[in-house]
């Protein structure tokens, strides 16, 4: 079963995706900023991780890079999740190092399929 990280500050949005995404066969661990997503990711090394880009403590753009800067996370497929859908928002997040980008509010069928194309060999 495919581990999802889920890095997520907003508590309704955490739960609804968590839930939606352990109904389709996911394992889903969650963290509630970018410092305690970048530990759980180094700890656990999810299969994926689904990064809010507006977090408290440290921000999705500055945990990716951490992510990204490290070897034993680098290869770890990283999905930007962001309400910012202004031009110039997911070339920033790239730059940061993610390997993919969506937009809030979620489409879960949008981003099952971002999901599927990162864990081809693995997705349910």
């Amino acid at each position: 079963m495919p581990t999802i990280l889920l890095v997520e500050d907003n508590e309704m949005n955490r739960d609804m995706l968590s839930r939606r995404l352990r109904k389709r066969g996911y394992a889903v661990e969650v963290a509630v900023d970018g410092g305690a997503g970048v530990e759980r990711a180094r700890a656990g090394r999810p299969d994926l991780v689904l990064m809010d880009m507006s977090l408290p403590v440290l921000d999705g753009w500055e945990a990716t890079r951490r992510l990204k800067g490290d070897p034993a996370t680098a290869q770890i497929p990283v999905i930007a999740l962001t309400a910012h859908a202004m031009s110039g928002d997911e070339q920033k997040a790239r730059d940061a190092g993610c390997d993919d980008f969506d937009t809030k509010p979620v489409d879960l069928k949008r981003l099952l399929g971002k999901i599927r194309t990162w864990l081809p060999a693995e997705a349910p």
